[in-house]
């Protein structure tokens, strides 16, 4: 326990185990979505559900060993979709290729967290902007749960419209997300597993979905392995994949760390002590999950729960990542919970769709830290948030506030405020759109 200095960080083993346990159950409906998510991409389910228990463990155990941070981390929400939906679907570029090039962002991560420059990559970006990226990826996360429940559907002539309520998958839907409104706002700890436990429950009592069972023998990550592609990933046509890997990476990881470190008591004088290590610790986790088999890997902001029990150092982070091996003799289960079911020929996941709509709630709260009674500031993030669920693309949506904040200089005679790799990111920006169409 000395390798952790509890009793400099005013804290027992007891509280940590807690701690970590609490984590665990705030963060362990990413076993089930995230393969669920990359399925879509032709991902193998149960791999990738194992690559994304051993990834986290790893990634988990680096932050509290490296950092001794109570900070636990998995893959990140909304670098998965744009993985499956603005990389492999969009691009049209197989899943390996999308995991090499995961990897070299990390890679770049990696030596940018090292020597220290991050400071220098992050201040390009406007602070409004920045804010505007996470709550536009929160919307188009809800977005698809809203579609993957049912609740939303395509409509000829409006493009989306409602779906049928009255179907039971859909129902099931809705009713697990009042329900997990209702307990989160109630602060149910675990309130996302528990609710995805009571939908699937309903899916296979409705006969929606059949029982795969409990418990078992851990699945084989070997479909995902050491399956990325960096030939593939270094391609022209990747560029813009690489770019915003690393880009969404970095802007998610510094939000989370300060965030959670805030809530911990664990800043001192407005900086994070160990920044860089941990900065290391999230970069490291990023490339050691794309040799298992999963997309980026980041703090999660879930980790406040396991704070709010008392957790204060890195003995929280090895009970959380126990919890995550531990969970590879769940897979019956986890099938069970992601099982799908089929409506007007539309596939829909009636237990995985609540948590996504939560998930884009939780996101949509950056929105508050923007000047929008500044227009400047203002107008290119409400673009940049509105493009992300109307073009279906974390890209287009960056590349439409990017534009419109250096349009907006350039109009106003104000070009030296462009940061110069900003504008270089907007004349890029520029052709890709030019090109696409």
């Amino acid at each position: 326990m000395n390798l952790f200095d509890l009793r400099a960080h005013r804290t027992t083993a007891r509280r940590e185990i807690i701690a970590g346990a609490t984590t665990f159950a705030a963060m362990s409906y990413i076993i089930v979505v995230q393969p669920t998510v990359l399925a879509a991409a032709g991902m193998d389910f149960d791999a990738v559900m194992a690559a994304t228990c051993l990834a986290s463990c790893v990634a988990t155990l680096l932050m509290g060993f490296l950092a001794n941070y109570p900070i636990a981390l998995a893959p990140a929400m909304g670098h998965n979709f744009y993985f499956v939906y603005g990389v492999c679907l969009g691009l049209g570029v197989p899943w390996q290729d999308a995991l090499g090039a995961n990897f070299l962002a990390g890679v770049v991560f990696v030596v940018l967290s090292a020597v220290g420059l991050r400071e220098r990559v992050i201040q390009i970006l406007p602070a409004s902007l920045k804010h505007a990226i996470g709550a536009g990826i929160g919307l188009l996360i809800a977005f698809v749960g809203l579609q993957w429940g049912g609740v939303v559907i395509a409509r000829p002539g409006t493009l989306v419209g409602l779906g049928h309520l009255t179907a039971a998958p859909v129902a099931i839907t809705l009713g697990g997300i009042l329900l997990l409104f209702a307990l989160h706002a109630r602060r149910v700890p675990g309130a996302v597993p528990l609710t995805m436990v009571v939908t699937a429950l309903a899916c296979v009592g409705t006969g929606l979905v059949p029982f795969a069972g409990i418990a078992g023998w851990p699945p084989s990550v070997r479909p995902t392995l050491f399956q990325l592609d960096i030939a593939g990933a270094v391609r022209p046509s990747m560029l813009e994949a690489l770019f915003l890997f690393f880009f969404l990476a970095l802007f998610d990881t510094v939000g989370t760390l300060i965030g959670v470190a805030d809530r911990a008591g664990l800043l001192r004088n407005g900086e994070l002590p160990r920044a860089r290590r941990a900065l290391l610790a999230d970069s490291l986790g990023i490339v050691q999950g794309t040799l298992w088999g999963t997309s980026t890997i980041t703090s999660y902001v879930e980790s406040a729960a396991g704070v709010a029990e008392g957790g204060r150092t890195g003995l929280a982070n090895v009970i959380t990542a126990m919890l995550f091996l531990a969970a590879l003799f769940f897979a019956p289960l986890a099938r069970t919970i992601a099982g799908g079911v089929d409506l007007d020929g539309v596939h829909l996941q009636p237990v995985v769709a609540p948590p996504l709509v939560l998930i884009g709630a939780f996101m949509m709260a950056s929105a508050a830290q923007i000047a929008w009674r500044d227009p400047e500031e203002a107008l290119p993030a409400f673009l940049c948030i509105a493009m992300m669920p109307l073009s279906f693309s974390i890209a287009d949506g960056i590349g439409f506030g990017i534009l419109a904040h250096c349009g907006l200089r350039l109009a106003l005679g104000r070009i030296r405020e462009i940061d110069p790799l900003l504008g270089i990111a907007g004349l890029l920006f520029v052709l890709r759109f030019a090109w696409g169409s």
